[in-house]
């Protein structure tokens, strides 16, 4: 069925848009939006009922405009949005073509169903992340508070005994891909670029103590080793 109401071409306007966003070809929008050059040329033809929610979420996105503004420019429709952050996809037509009304209709019942899906989705990964750190953690969890109580009530117990309770915790920084600079006590030379100096005055390149371990994950700096000048108790 063919609905001339809203079959024109937006070429020039999809044009304009992709400039403001950096898209110098309708090849590169179809590439940044992960979408099809044949969902492209229905954008630029006008069909933009026909286009499921999915490709226009992605298109607006490669655009960097909103749901609603997409809808707005390609629809030749007045869409009204109280709420951009939740975008609603409500339209008023002076002249409404009935089919494309429904596909737009359908348009914000499949919105909401992958909002709640996604929110589901987000959910359900944080619920399996805690319990696979609950699992790694158990041990830990199940001792640790013994092993602190016999501390506290014996104060002269060694904290050598308790070092093997933290095994866990490390196995899971190990997992969490989480790597110490340096260890506590290390003498190296000072680099600003991964150690914050703590105390007194030194140049990069002498050599200074780690007095707290930092992180990096990855290629990615977490926390900054603290340092602090080698005094002459240290050397």
């Amino acid at each position: 069925m063919n609905y001339p109401s809203i079959q024109q071409d937006y070429t020039q306007q999809l044009k304009h848009l992709m400039q403001q966003a950096g898209l110098p070809s309708f090849r590169a929008l179809s590439r940044n939006a992960e979408v099809s050059d044949w969902q492209v040329k229905q954008l630029r033809c006008g069909k933009i009922a026909q286009l499921r929610l999915i490709t226009l979420v992605k298109l607006s996105q490669a655009l960097k405009i909103s749901l609603n503004a997409l809808l707005e420019n390609f629809s030749g429709k007045e869409v009204l949005a109280s709420d951009i952050a939740t975008p609603e996809i409500n339209v008023s037509v002076a002249a409404a073509d009935p089919e494309a009304e429904k596909k737009l209709a359908s348009l914000k019942q499949e919105y909401c169903r992958l909002q709640t899906q996604l929110e589901q989705q987000r959910q359900t990964l944080w619920q399996e992340f805690q319990h696979a750190s609950v699992q790694v953690l158990e041990s830990w969890l199940l001792q640790w508070p013994t092993a602190a109580y016999a501390a506290h009530q014996n104060p002269n117990l060694p904290a050598t005994k308790l070092l093997p309770l933290l095994g866990p915790v490390e196995q899971l920084i190990e997992q969490w891909d989480l790597v110490a600079i340096a260890p506590v006590g290390a003498e190296l030379p000072y680099d600003p670029s991964c150690q914050q100096l703590i105390a007194g005055h030194v140049q990069p390149g002498e050599l200074v103590k780690v007095r707290y371990t930092g992180y990096r994950q990855g290629n990615n700096l977490l926390y900054r080793a603290k340092v602090s000048p080698i005094s002459p108790i240290d050397a």
